[in-house]
């Protein structure tokens, strides 16, 4: 037992499974001109919680996806959102990362932007060895949709006065696809279960980030182990900036998204079940986690 939850055998394996990930990651490193650095690769992939490894995981063996592809498209997300991170690092002058000193700190804004760029294009060419040309073009249009979000956030709506659905759309499409494309892969060939586990890794998505912006403003940085604050002094656009009380409750709206998601998936029961035990193992405790110091 750990932290009042049943460790099951197949926790076990998926604990196995996010391993294999990692490895596989870090052997991509090992392969390319930065293979010096893949024996410390905590410095820049991270391996966090790996929470969009661990929905398809959780929910592709229900669906009957071949475990092959869950680990070849977990490491390549995973090697898009430490790509992510290493840029928003630099664009927020986030100093503090998991702990410990932000990338760049150490090995300066250059080095760290290439570095970021190169896990993008290496990400995608993992994703490639699934020998699934959809699976690609899918995860490129999920990263654009990333992408145009993020530059929409910092060209466009920053320092804007804002709505609680203009924050809400950002934080849908600035977060969400990584999650919609380890649902879209999870739903195997089955169009409707595809969509709907798409859209389900959307509200989850969505419901995350929401949960990341309140606790920027409202975290203890030592607890977090990132920096906090960055969202208010660049006037983000997020709803923890843009809140007011005639706006729906922050808190209340995301624990909907995460009931909404489940509730999509009941023509399902076997996936549908399979997500429930997401939500109750992998997403919950980090959402109570960000939301603990959270009050409206």
């Amino acid at each position: 037992m750990k932290d009042g939850q049943i460790i099951t055998p197949e926790d076990t394996w998926i604990k196995n499974q996010l391993a294999e990930i990692r490895r596989r990651m870090q052997e991509v490193i090992a392969n390319t001109s930065m293979g010096a650095m893949a024996d410390q690769p905590s410095q820049f992939l991270g391996f966090g919680k790996m929470l969009r490894s661990r929905l398809a995981l959780r929910v592709g063996p229900a669906a009957g996806i071949p475990e092959e592809t869950l680990l070849l498209a977990g490491a390549a997300v995973e090697m898009i959102h430490s790509a992510s991170l290493l840029h928003d690092d630099v664009i927020d002058g986030a100093h503090l990362r998991r702990g410990a000193p932000a990338f760049w700190k150490d090995r300066g804004i250059p080095g760290t932007i290439l570095l970021g760029d190169m896990l993008f294009f290496k990400a995608l060419e993992t994703a490639g060895q699934a020998d699934n040309v959809r699976l690609t073009s899918a995860l490129i249009h999920f990263c654009g949709e990333v992408c145009e979000a993020e530059t929409e956030q910092e060209l466009v709506l920053r320092g804007q006065p804002l709505s609680w659905p203009q924050c809400l759309g950002i934080a849908r499409r600035k977060t969400g696809p990584l999650f919609a494309f380890m649902g879209y892969v999870s739903g195997g060939s089955n169009l409707e279960l595809r969509n709907a586990l798409q859209e389900a890794g959307y509200e989850v998505g969505t419901a995350y980030q929401l949960a990341d912006d309140l606790l920027d403003a409202h975290g203890d940085e030592k607890t977090a182990g990132k920096t906090l604050g960055s969202d208010e002094a660049r006037k983000k656009a997020t709803v923890a900036n843009f809140y007011s009380p005639n706006d729906p409750d922050p808190v209340k709206y995301i624990e909907d998204l995460c009931t909404s998601s489940a509730r999509r998936l009941a023509a399902w029961p076997e996936v549908q079940q399979a997500w429930n035990v997401y939500l109750s193992k992998d997403i919950r405790p980090v959402l109570d986690q960000h939301l603990q110091p959270v009050s409206f």
